[in-house]
């Protein structure tokens, strides 16, 4: 029986409690980390750790930034009066990949989920609330993943807001693009011929 290497076996147990990371793919890293130039490794660390001391909150958009407010908050350029509104951090990435929202963000960091005793209480919905209250906004964009928990923070979003004669819009779902009608499910292409428009 193999002697264990207690730093090598924290080092597994680590990386495996990262997302996606089982015990054989830590097994992988740590040994491809144990292999690596100690400098190289150092610089690992660092960065690790000064993101996770570096990075908080915007106290305006709850997304995550290294400065108070956060670039997107501060830019002159974005249109002040139009929020979307996203449920994680990396969401507001991947809605600035596409280039086409110049808007302002609001990141809730979770979702309505009654199954994981998640309520609204739980994610940010008061500070967009406060946010309404303060800003001239004249639309939200609710953009949640189109999953259960999405459709019910959106649809509690849009009961939330529309009292107050905010016009509140959701992201249009349907087919991806480059893939074939006969392997799309019947709820997406509902989605699809729900959200259609004039070509």
């Amino acid at each position: 029986m193999a002697a264990v290497i207690e730093p090598l076996s924290r080092l597994i147990n680590e990386l495996s409690k990262l997302p996606g990371i089982g015990a054989r793919s830590a097994s992988r890293l740590a040994y491809y980390l144990l292999d690596q130039p100690e400098a190289e490794v150092r610089a690992l660390a660092e960065a690790i750790w000064k993101a996770r001391v570096g990075i908080h909150t915007c106290s305006i958009c709850q997304g995550i930034t290294d400065t108070d407010p956060c670039a997107l908050c501060s830019d002159p350029q974005r249109d002040p009066t139009v929020i979307c509104v996203v449920a994680e951090p990396r969401d507001v990435a991947a809605m600035e990949r596409t280039r086409e929202f110049h808007g302002r963000y609001h990141v809730l960091h979770g979702t309505i989920s009654p199954g994981d005793h998640r309520g609204p209480d739980d994610i940010r919905l008061a500070e967009l609330m406060a946010r309404l209250g303060r800003e001239p906004i004249r639309e939200v964009i609710v953009a949640t993943n189109p999953d259960l928990e999405g459709e019910a923070t959106a649809m509690y979003i849009s009961r939330l807001i529309k009292p107050a004669g905010i016009l509140v819009t959701r992201i249009a779902h349907g087919v991806p693009v480059g893939s074939d009608l006969e392997y799309a499910d019947e709820v997406t292409l509902g989605r699809a011929i729900a959200g259609r428009r004039e070509m």
